[in-house]
């Protein structure tokens, strides 16, 4: 039996030969049961680091472990057939040396099953990229704004705005690209400068907060969806308000409890039916 583009499981090389054509979509996962339902959506699912904010009330990206990219990576993994999943190594387990980035990234590969990995840098991480490739892993590079650098970049703030910012962002864009990385996330970067470096880099480009000329977007479905509501940046299109709806649907709930209206006979187990004697003769 065939199966269909449509049911496929896209790879790295699938969605690096999607340059310049149908837009790659990209939304990010942290569960199983999330994944399972952006599986026929979404081409590509990002196990982000995001999760540090997004599920554990962190502050920023930095704190978040290994072990927990890999026991959420795993997660989306056996929730996804058909959608790329590609895990984010975290701040601390790269940086060092392209060896330890490549022990770091095979355990992801290896414990979670997931297609690749991606990590932040650009001209800097290049040797690192060329290292994992050449061994088998897939990577996804990171470019313009990196949220693990925040502190050495001066906060959340849009780059390539300057003429010597610009030629930077491009500079690590056509590094990370030559290096092997089968596409680029382009985050919080000047329009005009993630349009230039999607025309030059042979790769495709994943924006958020960049162009609508980037091959690709991504967004954090929490905030798409209005669940992460704590602040909503620039780049972020609310496609519902599902934190109204989980608020509302807790305040009926306990309405209902308070009232002694939940649970009803119908969600309660009864006592099986006794079975009538018998009369022996």
């Amino acid at each position: 039996m065939s199966v269909s583009i449509a049911d496929k499981k896209h790879s790295p090389a699938d969605l690096r030969a999607r340059k310049g054509g149908v837009p790659i979509v990209c939304l990010t996962a942290y569960s199983a049961p999330m994944a399972r339902l952006l599986d026929s959506i979404a081409d590509l699912l990002l196990v982000g680091d995001s999760l540090g904010m997004v599920v554990y009330g962190l502050d920023s990206t930095l704190p978040v472990t290994l072990d927990m990219m890999i026991a959420h990576g795993a997660a989306v993994v056996r929730g996804a057939t058909r959608a790329c999943v590609i895990v984010d190594m975290p701040f601390g387990s790269y940086q060092e040396n392209p060896a330890q980035a490549f022990r770091n990234a095979a355990r992801i590969m290896a414990e979670c099953g997931c297609a690749g990995v991606k990590l932040e840098g650009g001209e800097p991480m290049a040797e690192t990229v060329r290292f994992l490739v050449d061994r088998g892993i897939p990577v996804l590079g990171h470019i313009g704004l990196q949220p693990q650098s925040v502190n050495a970049i001066g906060g959340f703030r849009a780059q390539g705005r300057s003429e010597p910012e610009a030629q930077r962002v491009i500079a690590d864009a056509h590094a990370v690209a030559d290096a092997g990385a089968f596409g680029l996330v382009v985050e919080g970067t000047a329009e005009p400068v993630a349009r230039r470096l999607t025309a030059e880099v042979a790769v495709p480009t994943i924006g958020i907060g960049a162009s609508p000329a980037c091959d690709g977007q991504i967004l954090v479905t929490e905030d798409l969806l209005g669940l992460f509501d704590t602040f909503q940046p620039r780049f972020v299109k609310r496609y519902a308000n599902l934190a109204r709806s989980v608020a509302d649907a807790a305040a009926a709930y306990a309405d209902d409890v308070r009232a002694r209206r939940f649970p009803g006979p119908e969600h309660c187990y009864g006592m099986p039916a006794k079975r009538p004697a018998t009369q022996e003769g």
